[in-house]
């Protein structure tokens, strides 16, 4: 395994972040090391947030968020291009009026015969090539959130940042979803409340009340997050 180094690694180093007068996140330092990072935590613990910072949609308060050396706040144009963010309702993220050209957005000032080429290959990987030129309107809520995922995996980003992407799907739906993201070389970090999902990954983190309260293997901190909530 090659050493992670500033150039390859997410650091998180005494962040805070108020909004609006209220305390988000109260001094959370980590190093995201691992590839699948499991972030698990109750509704309003911060976790959402602490994604946010990872590709600039939020900023500190206090503290800094350096992806692979960039600082998220100075450098936010070029840590967009490496991290990806997947939202939890696809409605927020799907732009375009039909799968393909909604693609083909995530790909603009590329070669028009290589978007083509892309868009294509990404519809059909992502079972989507039978609705190409449908309304996304008309997609089914699993077909929206492939589209959602597929919007930004085809950038082929660095990192993958995916706030609770199997909330809003039925069982089968969320299982394809996420072995997807579990199944992409890019590194990802993961919020979810699905604890069985949140096992598979290699590291898992908690929030609690705004604070990284305990981050190690995930069976380990899923038990501690189950008894927690007993």
């Amino acid at each position: 395994m090659p050493v992670e180094t500033e150039a390859t690694s997410v650091s998180v180093e005494r962040v805070s972040v108020e909004i609006d007068g209220r305390t988000i996140l109260t001094d959370v330092s980590a190093d995201l090391t691992a590839r699948r990072i499991a972030v698990i935590g109750a509704n309003g613990s911060g976790k959402s947030t602490f994604a946010r910072l990872l590709n600039g949609l939020a900023a500190p308060t206090s503290g800094q968020v350096r992806v692979h050396g960039l600082d998220t706040v100075r450098d936010r144009s070029a840590v967009r291009r490496r991290v990806g963010f997947v939202f939890t309702d696809p409605d927020a993220q799907i732009l375009m009026p039909t799968p393909a050209e909604d693609l083909a957005l995530s790909l603009r000032g590329q070669p028009r015969a290589d978007v083509a080429a892309k868009v294509v290959a990404t519809l059909a990987e992502h079972g989507l090539d039978a609705h190409a030129d449908a309304p996304a309107s008309s997609l089914s809520g699993g077909q929206k959130q492939m589209l959602a995922l597929a919007s930004v995996l085809i950038t082929e980003p660095a990192v993958v940042v995916a706030d609770e992407p199997t909330t809003l799907l039925d069982l089968a739906n969320a299982r394809r979803v996420g072995d997807l993201l579990l199944s992409q070389r890019a590194q990802l970090v993961l919020v979810t409340h699905d604890l069985d999902l949140a096992a598979r990954c290699d590291v898992a983190m908690r929030f609690e009340a705004g604070r990284l309260v305990h981050q190690g293997e995930p069976a380990e901190v899923i038990d501690a997050y189950r008894r927690a909530c007993a």
